[in-house]
Formats: C-alpha cells, structure tokens, sequence
C-alpha cells in the first residue's frame, strides 16, 4: 500500500471551524473512475489501487479528519447552521485539499447517513474533469469508489465516494455563519487565513475590499464561462458558492441540450430561481449576502464599486469566450457584440437548436458562403438574413482553415450531457467500468473528434432531452 503524503491545512491552523470526525469506510470498495493527469499533478506515482484505503477513508491519517461547519442561503431563506454532513477533509497533498465525499455521517448530518451514491459520484467526477478541460475553474475529482454498502434513498442503491480536490473550500456560507452567530474575531482570523493563502496580492491599506472585489471577480468569471459553455450549476445557494470562483458542490447540474435560456435543471426549483438565464443575477445576489457578513468593513460606495466591477468583469469574460466561439472581430462596440450574440441565441431558441451542436457548425463554416452548415439549421428563421449580414461585417476573418482550426477548439465536441453521465451510471452499476473510462477520457479532449464514440457528440434522443434531476443526483 502507498500513502498519501497529507499535510496539515485549514483545519489544523483554525480548528473552531471544524469537528474531528472518523470516516465510516466502505465495504469492498473498488475503483470506478481515476483522473491520471491530477494524480499526476498531484504527484501520485503508484497505481490506483495501492491508495485504496486512504480514499475509502480507512487511513492511516497523519492529521485527524475534519468537517467543516457553516451556514448560507438556501432558495433565499437563510439556514443558520450547516456544514459537511456527508463528507470530511484528510489534509493537504501539493498544495491543494483533498475531501471524501460519501464517506459517512458527521455532527452535520442533521439525521441524514453521510453517504454519496454511485450516480451522484460518478456525475461530479465526470462535471468537475469536464468543467476543468474547458477551460472553466472547477474543483477537481481525483477518483470515484463504489462499494457494496447499501445506502436507502427512493430505493436501495450503493455506497460511493468522490476524492474532491480543490484549492480551497472555503465558502460565502463560513463567513456567513461566523457573521451572524456574532463570532466576528474568528471571521477576521479565517479571512486573513484566506488573504495571506490565496490573495496575497490583496494586502495592503483596504485588505477587506481588495480581497472582496477579487472575490467578485472570480465569481463573475466563472458565471460568465457558465454562460458561454451553456452549463446550469442547478443550486446556487450562497454555501455552494467558493471565495475562489471554482465550480462547486454539484448536484442537478446540466447542460444545455435544445437552446432554452430559462432550462432549470433541478426538479424542485418549482420558480426558476436557479435557471440558466438567472445565474448572472444570482452570483451578485449571493456576493451581497457575503457583502453582509463584513458589513462593518464595506459602505455604500463599496458596493456600487463591486455591482460595476462584477457587471464589467462578467460582460467583458462572456464577450471574449463568445468572440472565440463566433470568430468576432474584437472592438469597442460592446452593444453590437451583444446584440449580435443574444440574436444568434434567441434564433437558436425558437428553432429548438441544440445548443452546442449549433455552436459546433462554426468549426465547418465558411462565411463567404451563403449555404452553410448554420443556414442549414437557421435559416428559417425570419432574422436569420440580417443576422447573418451583421455577423460577416463583425467577422475576425483571414484564411479559412486557420480561421476553422480556431473555431474547433473553441467549441467544444463533447460535453457531459445528462444522458451520457446516466448510460456511464447505469454501466457502471452494473460492474462494467469501460464506458466511464472512455466517457472520461473524451471529456478531457472535449474538442477533438472521438470516431469510436460518435454517440457522444449527437444530441440527445428526445426522451432524454430534459431528464429530471434532484439535489441528490
């Protein structure tokens, strides 16, 4: 058996956030899904396997394992007291958290068994990797482990657990909780943990706006990738939201297949308030209940500062990601870029195109021709001829092949639609590994060609167009 090399972390250097707990393992736990390039990065030289009892949370440990407590808004509502009832930290290895998901219950649980399911495992595995080769700032999985424990949820299914891999966990809801149960010294203290860690260039004479307005900007980044890839997170409740920016805590996460900007994933979001269309509002709804929690520190002027800057960083981040995908001239007519964009999308809308199937066609399109792969699919629409116009004087247009090569790599082939992670958990359950080891790997080549799998980048069948999904998937 190799051992992880863990060090200590957060936990150790601030242990009023957190509760010692003792991992419950799995039985027969085996390995489903292994990412080598992070555990190359990471490191790891050994085969899987020889790290097996470490990540199904059997030890040995050199620090104690922890769960971390905190609070957030959830649909709105503030819940003061959460925390990680079904997972805990076992230290640091290269400089970044490992966290076992799934792995029993902990003084969080509130009454729930801590355990992850196999489908849940396997969706964050392949999102998290997927997220991350696009370019999109994600936590990481490292491997997924199934099990024979029998966990009870609509019906009996088994015990997983996800290795997370993050820079950092820290989340609005711990500065939240710190805030509002009136413990605002150890707030101070987790937030120069967090300053001196992860944004040391914010010190200086106004630490605390410096580092909430890098805090902006890495949320607004992010959002705006979510929006440009056509990727719905499902529950941006203000504890799933990271100071880093990074894609986190999945759950009925999806992305787009037909073009629908007001697609809710998650079958209890009954009002929409997490649709794709919404998370732009959402991420700046949440940044002002993190704004709260250091309300002694920030004024007025502040906030205003931070509404222009999350709005700027947001709209400047989409527009780079969208000029790629379209081939746009860049300029500083930022109006006539949306404009043109939001009229390629509003076609796609109301011609039910797939999203990234469409998006695709740019990779093939030759725009000194007039029938084209995209006329194929939009131009029954009644804008598309001056849509069409616009976008060939916006064009950033030279040889043809390069301008292609540019666009394919821009948009991606494959993505992790809801029916492909669903046949790899169905697989999967079934004891055959092979369609998650083949899934994973086109993952983390979304824009190359996969012959072997065509399948993978068609759009779905129309049964599996809008799969409901829960906050436990």
């Amino acid at each position: 058996m190799s051992v992880l090399d863990l060090r200590p972390g957060i936990n150790q250097a601030l242990p009023e956030i957190a509760e010692q707990v003792t991992p419950v393992p799995l039985e027969r736990p085996f390995l489903i899904g292994w990412s080598e390039v992070l555990a190359t990065e990471l490191g790891l030289k050994a085969e899987p396997e020889r790290y097996l009892s470490q990540l199904n949370g059997e030890g040995p440990f050199p620090v104690p394992a922890t769960a971390q407590v905190y609070s957030g808004h959830q649909f709105g509502g503030y819940t003061p007291r959460l925390g990680d009832g079904r997972g805990c930290h076992i230290g640091e290895l290269g400089g970044m958290e490992l966290f076992l998901k799934g792995s029993g219950p902990t003084p969080f649980s509130r009454g729930g068994d801590g355990r992850a399911v196999i489908r849940s495992a396997l969706r964050e595995f392949l999102a998290s990797e997927a997220l991350h080769h696009l370019g999109i700032n994600s936590s990481r999985a490292l491997a997924v482990l199934g099990s024979q424990t029998p966990v009870y949820r609509e019906q009996v299914e088994r015990g997983a657990i996800t290795v997370r891999v993050s820079r950092s966990h820290l989340r609005f809801g711990h500065f939240e909780y710190l805030k509002h149960s009136d413990r605002v010294a150890l707030r101070d203290r987790l937030f120069e943990y967090s300053l001196h860690r992860d944004f040391s260039h914010c010190q200086g004479d106004a630490p605390f706006s410096a580092w909430f307005m890098a805090v902006v900007e890495r949320t607004a980044t992010t959002i705006a990738d979510w929006q440009a890839a056509g990727f719905v997170h499902g529950v941006l409740n203000s504890d799933n939201m990271s100071i880093l920016g990074e894609t986190f805590d999945y759950g009925p996460f999806a992305f787009l297949n037909r073009c629908d900007p007001s697609y809710v994933p998650n079958h209890s979001d009954e009002q929409g308030r997490y649709a794709f269309d919404q998370q732009p509002g959402i991420g700046w709804w949440n940044l002002q209940r993190l704004a709260l929690a250091f309300a002694e520190h920030f004024d007025d002027a502040l906030i205003q500062q931070a509404l222009s800057h999350y709005e700027t960083t947001l709209v400047n981040r989409y527009l780079e990601r969208m000029n790629g995908r379209l081939g746009l001239e860049a300029s500083n007519d930022t109006q006539a870029r949306l404009d043109l964009i939001s009229g390629l999308i509003q076609m796609m809308t109301r011609q039910q195109s797939d999203f990234h199937q469409g998006f695709r066609q740019f990779a093939h399109l030759d725009p000194e021709q007039e029938d084209n792969p995209l006329a194929q699919l939009l131009s029954q629409d009644p804008d598309w001829q001056s849509w069409w116009r616009q976008y060939r004087q916006q064009l950033n247009f030279g040889n043809l092949s390069e301008w292609q090569q540019q666009r394919r790599y821009q948009n991606p082939n494959v993505v992790l639609r809801t029916h492909l992670a669903q046949q790899a958990i169905e697989a999967a359950e079934k004891g055959d590994m092979a369609l998650v080891k083949h899934l994973h790997q086109a993952l983390c080549h979304p824009y190359d060609d996969h012959p072997d799998f065509p399948h993978f980048s068609e759009a779905p069948p129309s049964w599996a167009q809008h799969l409901p999904l829960s906050c436990s998937s």
